[in-house]
């Protein structure tokens, strides 16, 4: 009798992350609605993928939907990441100093994949 692994690939169960699509323009009624459905979804995985592509022309009141969007995943202990965000709405989330992770970008503080952080002789650290 062999106990040994089968041959080619271990069986990898990927983490999807549930993704949410945003069609606007929202109103107000729904904004409430909607921080609900993020509070459900970021407890099963800690990040809501918030598909912003049919958001429509950014202006003050996606960014205040994003942002209500994200206390709600945090309040939740998660966040969310934003797919296919409009070049203008990112920078008007930058200018309002808005910082949401975007799908596919590396995280604020955190190397980028493939960078090894080396220790240089005579550093405090070594």
């Amino acid at each position: 009798m062999s106990c040994g692994s089968p041959p080619g690939l271990p069986h990898v169960d990927p983490r999807t992350d549930p993704v949410l699509v945003l069609r606007g323009p929202v109103t107000r009624d729904e904004v409430t609605g909607l921080c609900d459905v993020v509070r459900g979804l970021v407890t099963s995985s800690g990040v809501v993928v918030c598909d912003v592509r049919g958001l429509g022309p950014p202006g003050l009141a996606q960014v205040e939907l994003l942002a209500r969007l994200e206390l709600a995943a945090r309040r939740g202990g998660g966040r969310i990441s934003l797919r296919n965000p409009d070049p203008a709405l990112r920078a008007l989330l930058g200018l309002v100093g808005l910082r949401l992770q975007v799908e596919g970008e590396v995280e604020e503080g955190e190397p980028a994949g493939g960078v090894e952080e080396t220790v240089e002789t005579g550093d405090a650290a070594s």
